[in-house]
């Protein structure tokens, strides 16, 4: 808790002096672009300056300003970092599962000013997923900065990435929800909350002593009074689950159209800014993030000025807009259009219902935020964090309870589809937890049970022609490097040595690598993984105390395995054991999925190795020919379940059953553990 209170602090720091400098940028570029070149001040909300809802004097410029902002912001992009291209928050989150400590420095940077120039320049965009991966870019400089391991850079990445949404949101709490929510569809990364919300406190406290700290669209009076109101919530959660899948499905099926176009993909979003310039000249409510008008939507008085047709349209308008410029391959963000279209929808209803339909609320502030979670918390998969957001953003909490609602029928419309196409589905489909999934006894196994005494350790002024000597005649292939208080300075790797350069040990060692006595099994493998290391120093409180190998975490797993299995069958309570059984060429389980499999209902598959690697026991995940398996079932379920396993495809000779292992209660045909 401690570390996380400083590296959260200070990402928080740097993510809300990101936050202002990013707001300001775009707010120059909207002065020059739409201001000076066009004639057009862009309305805001109540809290960003309040300016009303007008038209561009040269309204003719628009498809020529909106094309070269894109340009500019192409040129960009392609020229110092494509990975900045699209929806920033995508990349966030691939980050963040994926290379939590490899995001280049120079990406924050070129993220702020290309994605405030395409937004400035009326570019149909949002500023929150740029600040995401501004955020996450962040984080990850400063993982790099303090060496931290694989595990402790992806949580300040996710730190970095709340820090800067709940910033530029002026919405702290939902922004480190939302860095715990939006990696997974159906999971959240725990991790990573308590650390995201010192960050996002940070932030927000940085960025309101610069910009301030009043609510986006202010203090909204929306009121929830009568139950009979949740069948219209209700009705605006289903049309806005539909209205999600129509937003997903036209942004991928532009972004697919834009990327197999042969025109040079620096000016793609310079011919898709001219059309949404084109479509600015009708309705300028497509311009920009479009916060202006969602303000408007929550006043009766502002909405009834409106015509009804253009209310109605806007939300499909802002839909082809977005898949335009963000499609294209333009920086900028869909969480803001998101809203936008949400908050369309809701007052869209609202005028069509009001003057027909019973229990409708007088204003249409309730209406508009209902929708607004709804649509975006269900395509974003993540209903808690925008509901917070949303009542962040409103100062009003009383739309909850109809949110809640909106959200989880959204949600049921929407299905499997997803904004976010880096998101996995749980933490078993992400690669800091496949262990931790796949072999779930290894989090409950300390790493320091597994761990061996140093055959050899040296010290970082030896010469390398004596320390290789030292590690031929011990017969290692690597010894770790300390210094005199036993402290861990690195690793010598007898491949990577060069005896002939003369130089002492401390020249040629490698980067530290530890592995903390207080980790566990799963965590000490992973370390192990993401560094492309066989073994490791570990240490505690900064001193030498062993080595662990991939060898000696498996052996320790095998033997907590076995270890296991006595346990339950000597239990005698549930009458449970682990079979394990090695699947061969001419099983009947060969090419057959888990799901399909005609396993007992009193079996469960927990484990599947192939190739040495974990496999995680999915229902869509095939068998293969030598896939390992470890299964536990109930009594009554052993013995259909060993017929199973002893199966052969009917092409097969009826020889001898699968092999087995007799050290984990395996023998042939395979039996259940020792205690069964």
């Amino acid at each position: 808790m401690r570390k996380w209170v400083v590296l959260g602090a200070l990402v928080g720091f740097v993510a809300g002096l990101a936050a202002a400098l990013f707001f300001w940028a775009i707010d120059v570029a909207a002065g020059f672009f739409m201001g000076t070149l066009v004639g057009f001040t862009p309305p805001s909300p109540l809290g960003e300056g309040g300016e009303p809802i007008s038209e561009p004097d040269r309204w003719w410029l628009l498809p020529l300003v909106v094309g070269l902002g894109a340009l500019i912001s192409g040129l960009l992009v392609y020229r110092f970092a494509p990975e900045a291209e699209g929806a920033g928050q995508d990349a966030a989150i691939d980050a963040l599962h994926h290379r939590a400590r490899s995001i280049r420095a120079r990406v924050p940077l070129v993220k702020t000013i290309a994605s405030a120039i395409t937004i400035g320049s009326g570019g149909s965009a949002g500023r929150e997923g740029p600040m995401a991966q501004i955020g996450a870019g962040l984080g990850s400089i400063l993982a790099r900065l303090f060496d931290l391991d694989a595990r402790d850079a992806r949580i300040l990445v996710a730190s970095g990435m709340g820090a800067g949404v709940g910033a530029i949101f002026r919405a702290p709490l939902g922004g480190a929800v939302l860095a715990a929510e939006i990696p997974y569809r159906d999971d959240t990364e725990a991790e990573a909350l308590v650390p995201s919300f010192v960050a996002s406190m940070v932030a927000f406290a940085v960025f309101g002593s610069i910009i301030g700290v009043s609510p986006i669209f202010g203090q909204i009076q929306a009121t929830f009074e009568d139950p009979l109101e949740l069948v219209w919530y209700a009705l605006i959660g289903v049309a806005a689950g539909l209205l999600g899948r129509l937003y997903i499905g036209s942004f991928y099926w532009f972004e697919g159209r834009f990327r197999k176009w042969s025109l040079p993909r620096w000016a793609k979003p310079a011919m898709a800014g001219l059309a949404v310039g084109a479509l600015g000249m009708l309705l300028p409510g497509v311009l920009g993030t479009g916060y202006g008008w969602i303000h408007a939507m929550l006043s009766r008085e502002s909405l009834m000025a409106l015509p009804l047709l253009t209310i109605l349209v806007l939300p499909f308008a802002k839909i082809l807009a977005t898949s335009l410029s963000i499609g294209s391959g333009g920086s900028g963000g869909v969480f803001g259009p998101g809203m936008f279209i949400g908050a369309l929808l809701g007052a869209g209803l609202w005028r069509l219902l009001e003057p027909v339909a019973p229990y409708i609320p007088v204003e249409p502030a309730g209406f508009v935020v209902v929708a607004m979670v709804a649509l975006f918390g269900s395509i974003a998969h993540a209903p808690l964090a925008v509901m917070l957001m949303v009542a962040e953003m409103t100062g009003n909490l009383a739309m909850l309870a109809p949110a809640m609602l909106g959200v989880g029928l959204a949600t049921l419309v929407v299905g499997d589809r997803t904004m976010f196409r880096s998101q996995l589905r749980t933490q078993a489909d992400s690669p800091a937890h496949r262990f931790r999934m796949a072999l779930p006894l290894m989090a409950s196994v300390p790493a320091r049970d597994a761990a061996t005494s140093p055959r050899l350790a040296l010290t970082a002024d030896r010469p390398i022609e004596d320390a290789l000597a030292q590690m031929a005649e011990a017969s290692v292939h690597g010894a770790p490097v300390v210094g005199t208080d036993g402290s861990v300075l690195g690793s010598l790797d007898l491949a990577a040595a060069d005896p002939g350069a003369g130089s002492t040990v401390g020249d040629q060692m490698l980067d530290p690598v530890t592995i903390p006595a207080s980790d566990s099994l799963d965590g000490a493998l992973g370390a192990l993984v993401d560094n492309e290391r066989d073994w490791a120093p570990m240490e505690e409180d900064g001193r030498l105390i062993g080595v662990l190998s991939t060898r000696d975490i498996m052996a320790a797993y095998r033997r907590a395995l076995a270890s296991n299995v006595r346990r339950v069958g000597s239990a005698g309570t549930s009458g449970g054991s682990i079979v394990e059984a090695d699947v061969g060429p001419d099983s009947a389980l060969v090419g057959v999925s888990i799901a399909e499999a005609p396993f007992p209902r009193e079996a469960v598959v927990v484990a599947i190795e192939r190739d040495d690697e974990a496999v995680v026991p999915r229902g869509d995940v095939v068998f293969q020919a030598g896939d390992r398996l470890s299964v536990f079932v109930m009594r009554e379920g052993k013995e259909p379940l060993l017929d199973l396993l002893a199966e052969r495809t009917e092409h097969a000779e009826q020889t001898a059953p699968l092999p087995a292992d007799d050290s984990v209660g395996r023998a042939s045909p395979p039996r259940a553990g020792s205690g069964s």
